[in-house]
């Protein structure tokens, strides 16, 4: 059975919800974040960078949340929530995970923390400015590549890309352009909220208000 280490609507949202979609057993551990329980000696112990989330797969202890959903996709591949391994249509899915965690996660990332990068109130507030508009930047080019090929990432066809954005997308609602502004990233995220798995996920997480 799985473990997944989790805080409400952190990283592990997108794991989280691909868990329940996948329809497999799992326990859910929280790691309260309020009283820094993730750099507790015993959270270090799986997850040395003291962060959220972690996987524990029998032996295996898995951190990074996109590493997390390669993981669970190939572990049950008769589950259709990534093409076949070797295809374009693979290599397309890779495209996008990788696009969404070290594109527009990490601006949105540096638009929550800006004092990570700055050390007074000026500086914070041009960190902000820049970070949210590439990242409303990145969300042109989903909406763009939505409108010509969606209204999935991958088409017609599910997959652990699009739970992916719904975990972002829910962390980008105060942006002055939030990605339910753009139409067919709006279509993607009614379409995925709908689903129960993503509903069950929110609600052990004790989330019970809009998704995203």
């Amino acid at each position: 059975m799985y473990q997944l280490h989790y805080f409400p609507a952190n990283a592990n949202a997108a794991p989280h919800m691909l868990l329940e979609e996948l329809g497999v057993k799992y326990d859910l551990l929280l790691v309260d974040r309020t009283i820094n329980a993730q750099k507790s000696k015993e959270y270090l112990k799986i997850n040395p960078n003291g962060r959220i989330p972690t996987l524990v797969d029998k032996d295996l202890v898995l951190s990074e949340a996109a590493a997390i959903v390669l993981h669970l996709v190939d572990q049950h591949p008769d589950k259709g929530l990534a093409p076949k391994v070797g295809t374009p249509e693979r290599a397309k899915f890779y495209q996008w995970l990788i696009f969404l965690t070290k594109s527009l996660q990490e601006e949105l990332m540096t638009w929550q923390y800006p004092s990570r990068l700055a050390r007074d109130e000026t500086a914070a507030m041009v960190v902000v400015r820049g970070a949210e508009a590439r990242a409303a930047a990145f969300l042109d080019v989903i909406e763009d590549h939505l409108k010509a090929n969606g209204p999935l990432f991958l088409g017609d066809k599910l997959s652990a890309v699009d739970f992916y954005l719904v975990m972002l997308a829910r962390w980008a609602r105060p942006m002055g352009t939030p990605p339910r502004s753009r139409p067919n990233i709006a279509k993607l995220l009614d379409r995925v909220k709908a689903l129960p798995s993503v509903r069950r996920a929110y609600e052990r997480e004790g989330i019970t208000d809009d998704i995203c």
